[in-house]
């Protein structure tokens, strides 16, 4: 009796830099149940290639120019919860860690990983399971242990209020530039300073800029 080989995992491939693209390509021939998906220099045409391609894994480059790839992974899960997204990039910075894993990766390695690690991390992505660079896995545990990081719980739409803040508007400019009335943006300003735990605008402002709330 025959048995039918199990599908292979399609994995799809963003990173700006050519090189690094060519050797995960060849990277990915070396493993029978691994295939080529697709490539994309960008985030946006990673979220463009997952939403025609369907892939099992993306293998997420972190720093790219147009967009990072906590936001690009944020969109694909977005659009698709089945596509498992893994983090590959040469940064740990623990800021980049909690963004990346906040998006929905359900990994994280550094660039200097093994192939048979890489291998095995596309394969637990597949079935589900999280894989994290020791590095970073002492990241994360570090940041466990620190208060969360403020503004986390903002709505979509107080962040966008908070932006126009940041640039100096006042209410009625914010209320002009969102279509909504004053009185609406008073309530966000005003569940803005509870969830941020400041008195005023100045001090909002002050945190959200120290903290990099907004990107």
């Amino acid at each position: 009796m025959t048995t039918t080989p199990s599908p292979r995992i399609r994995v799809l491939i963003v990173d700006d830099h050519a090189m690094v693209r060519r050797g995960l390509t060849t990277f990915l021939k070396v493993f029978d149940d691994l295939e080529l998906a697709g490539e994309a220099e960008s985030g946006q045409a990673a979220i463009e290639l997952c939403a025609r391609l369907q892939p099992d894994v993306v293998l997420m480059d972190m720093v790219m120019p147009d967009m990072d790839g906590a936001a690009a992974t944020r969109l694909i899960r977005k659009q698709s919860e089945s596509i498992r997204v893994i983090v590959l990039t040469s940064f740990k910075e623990e800021i980049l860690v909690q963004s990346a894993l906040q998006a929905g990766a359900i990994g994280y390695l550094l660039k200097d990983v093994s192939a048979e690690d890489l291998a095995q991390a596309i394969r637990a992505a597949h079935a589900g399971r999280a894989t994290l660079s020791p590095d970073v896995a002492e990241v994360v545990v570090h940041a466990a242990g620190q208060p969360p990081k403020p503004g986390l719980d903002l709505t979509e739409r107080e962040r966008e209020v908070l932006a126009l803040m940041i640039e100096g508007l006042n209410n009625t400019l914010i209320a002009g530039k969102l279509n909504v009335s004053p009185s609406t943006i008073k309530t966000h300003v005003s569940n803005i300073l509870s969830k941020l735990g400041v008195a005023s605008r100045t001090e909002a402002v002050t945190l959200a800029l120290r903290n990099r709330i907004i990107p």
